[in-house]
């Protein structure tokens, strides 16, 4: 497990280091005034992130858990502990926010097979990024239905609309035929790379058909929990608009939780335009003016929700940080008197 260690102590140094960065370029001031100036409002804020949490933790145990494989059984807690600092290290990744599946996998490996570990936490991150499709597609809907719109914000709504209902297909055949073989297929044909994917193509060839058979199976034969991980990802997203919600509360801004979506949706948009900076820099308080600007609230309004969006952030990058100090890189699915001990959040 020494690599194991090493990738743990990797992380942690980097969310060490992005903690104090943000905390740094904030300023103390800062975070203390915004959060005095939040007031009550603050501790629903960061509650609304756990029950976030929990409801993904439950979709990922959705997909991980099969009745005839016993080890899959995995307890809720440590799937929640692994859900909670998988995203802490994606919020912290610099580039594409992908830090947190590899280290889900190193965790699961053990317990369940590198195969089976590996399309468990492909077919969540799947669902993940499915789910924020379908909430994207309706919050068009919302848009459309409470937001006077001009031309061309019409035209932009329409163009989004049919983008999200292609995304939608692209997954549901993802889901019906798997997407690892393709992936590489597709990497084969590309120059500089496609020696180096057929190599590996054809080393791990059974494994790649495997993951793709198992993602293939979610979808044909375990359709109920398919929906049960889709669905509690979606009420996720819902709940993620909380924490706008009670910011626009708590500074006495007149917004409807139907607004709260809309914000939420479109804020979350902008952001994943531009998936690549750590932890969305610059990129979410621009969504959020420009979302609150298009309902008809002032845009300088994005600017203090966006500051206590950043301090909630710190907050729960510090209880990931924490809980990954203490997890023992032991196998995911074994108990043992360290691990019991880590185990409680």
């Amino acid at each position: 497990m020494k690599s194991a260690t090493l990738y743990k102590a990797l992380f942690l140094a980097l969310g060490v280091i992005f903690l104090g960065y943000m905390v740094h370029g904030m300023g103390i001031d800062v975070i203390s005034t915004n959060i005095q100036k939040t007031g009550f409002w603050f501790i629903p804020i960061i509650g609304s992130w756990l029950v976030i949490y929990v409801l993904n933790a439950f979709a990922f145990k959705a997909i991980i858990e099969e009745p005839q494989l016993p080890a899959s059984n995995l307890s809720f807690r440590k799937v929640l502990r692994l859900t909670i600092t998988g995203y802490v290290i994606n919020y912290i990744t610099p580039f594409v926010a992908l830090g947190g599946e590899p280290y889900r996998i190193m965790l699961l490996k053990p317990a369940l097979g590198m195969r089976k570990a590996t399309s468990s936490v492909l077919l969540y991150s799947l669902m993940h990024m499915f789910s924020h499709v379908l909430f994207w597609l309706a919050s068009i809907v919302l848009i459309v239905a409470y937001v006077p719109l001009s031309t061309v914000m019409l035209t932009g709504c329409g163009i989004m609309m049919v983008v999200g209902v292609l995304l939608g297909f692209w997954f549901i055949r993802v889901y019906k035929r798997g997407v690892t073989v393709s992936t590489f297929r597709l990497l084969e044909k590309i120059p500089f790379v496609k020696k180096k994917a057929t190599a590996f193509f054809e080393e791990k060839k059974d494994a790649l058909y495997e993951i793709d058979e198992q993602i293939r199976i979610l979808y044909a034969e375990r359709k109920p929990r398919f929906y049960t991980s889709l669905g509690l990802e979606f009420l996720a997203r819902v709940v993620g608009c909380a924490e706008i919600y009670f910011t626009a509360q708590a500074i006495g801004l007149e917004m409807s939780v139907v607004q709260s979506l809309i914000v939420s949706s479109g804020s979350s948009l902008f952001a994943n335009l531009i998936f690549f900076f750590p932890m969305q820099l610059g990129t979410r308080e621009g969504g959020l003016a420009l979302a609150l600007q298009s309902i008809g609230l002032s845009a300088n309004a994005g600017v203090f929700i966006g500051i206590v969006v950043r301090i909630r952030e710190l907050v729960w990058i510090l209880i990931g940080l924490l809980l990954l100090r203490k997890t023992n890189m032991q196998p995911i699915g074994e108990a043992n008197p360290v691990e019991v001990v880590a185990d409680k959040l």
